[in-house]
């Protein structure tokens, strides 16, 4: 009975990501990125549950990374495409199918070809190889976001369509990029060890506090920045 507790909040993670895509077909923005970050937080804790009761199983890794194509491959794909085809068409939500948009879905085979991998690479224990697929979600959830908000003229640099064709390519190349990527999981609470923690976690919260949730991007921009940062640092020495 116990090792159904955290595969059920991992279908919850799938569900949620389900019922994002609905929501984004018929415009519902703000529902679909909380849907997201529900998916993301259902994503969190089936892990640390099944760790808490010691009942971890192959089936729960395979249904998590099914779970996470879904929810953070095709709803940001399809958030993705809505914000390419409403930088054609002056700022409205897509209604039919937009040909010109459809690139936008390649974030979906290559967040799953980044899970596979994920899942067959015992290097991955305590850091990422290639940018999280929760990561990418957050990123486009941000853009949606700022398409929401009144913005400044220099947001529509990042909301124009050529600049989402490239992101959907940065991103798709990220998720399966040989870089290490940090994890937030800290051994102990020190300074040592967990500089890069502390100090993106500084900076994500003045960002938070400047921005709100329009910060999303900006973070996960900088957390982007500060891997390949100390992944260049560690070549040269």
């Amino acid at each position: 009975m116990k090792k159904a507790i955290p595969n059920a909040i991992t279908l919850a993670n799938l569900l949620a990501g389900m019922l994002a895509v609905v929501f984004l077909v018929y415009g519902q923005l703000k529902v679909a990125v909380g849907l997201v970050l529900i998916a993301l937080f259902a994503d969190f804790l089936d892990g640390a549950v099944a760790r808490w009761l010691k009942v971890n199983s192959p089936l729960g890794k395979e249904l998590d990374s099914l779970a996470d194509v879904v929810s953070f491959g095709v709803a940001p794909g399809v958030m993705l495409y809505g914000l390419i085809s409403a930088g054609y068409s002056g700022g409205a939500w897509p209604s039919a199918v937009d040909y010109a948009a459809l690139p936008a879905f390649l974030l979906a085979p290559f967040a799953a070809l980044r899970l596979g991998k994920f899942n067959l690479d015992e290097r991955q224990s305590e850091a990422f190889i290639g940018l999280p697929t929760p990561a990418s979600a957050l990123f486009v959830c941000g853009l949606v976001l700022l398409y929401l908000k009144p913005h400044p003229g220099w947001a529509e640099v990042f909301l124009h369509p050529l600049a989402l064709y490239a992101v959907t390519g940065l991103l798709s190349a990220l998720m399966i990029a040989e870089i290490p990527m940090f994890s937030l999981k800290m051994k102990h609470f020190g300074w040592a060890g967990n500089e890069i923690k502390y100090i993106f976690a500084g900076i994500s919260l003045v960002l938070l506090a400047l921005w709100r949730e329009t910060a999303l991007t900006a973070i996960i921009l900088l957390y982007i920045s500060l891997s390949i940062g100390l992944y260049l640092s560690k070549r040269k020495n």
